[in-house]
């Protein structure tokens, strides 16, 4: 008994579809990357207007905004897992809370004269 190309085709196809069509939590997390990747780009513009000393810093935010986005779209192709997620995901937020402690306080102005 020969099997006609549509025969084989067929199950071949729905085996393949079913990986490229991501599913809800890969959606979701699409949808996140998106997210963070809106938020990045509309920053983008008010850091060039930033004083020089300001845009480094305010750089390095937005590189682990588009890290955090990056490791979203890795757990949606099925890379890492979601226990790695949720782990870059902290690693994101402890890395943004040190850029915020290690924000060089405003310079004191005193009168030299």
């Amino acid at each position: 008994m020969t099997r006609s190309h549509d025969e084989v085709i067929e199950p071949v196809f729905r085996l393949t579809s079913s990986h490229t069509r991501p599913g809800r939590r890969a959606r979701r997390a699409l949808q996140s990357a998106q997210v963070l990747d809106d938020v990045v780009e509309k920053q983008l513009t008010l850091v060039a207007h930033l004083p020089e000393e300001s845009r480094h810093r305010a750089g390095d935010y937005l590189a682990e905004l588009v890290l955090l986005a990056q490791a979203y779209r890795h757990y949606a192709a099925g890379w890492i897992s979601k226990r790695d997620l949720d782990h870059r995901g902290l690693v994101t937020v402890q890395r943004l809370g040190q850029l915020r402690r290690a924000e060089p306080p405003a310079s004191q102005l005193t009168d030299t004269d």
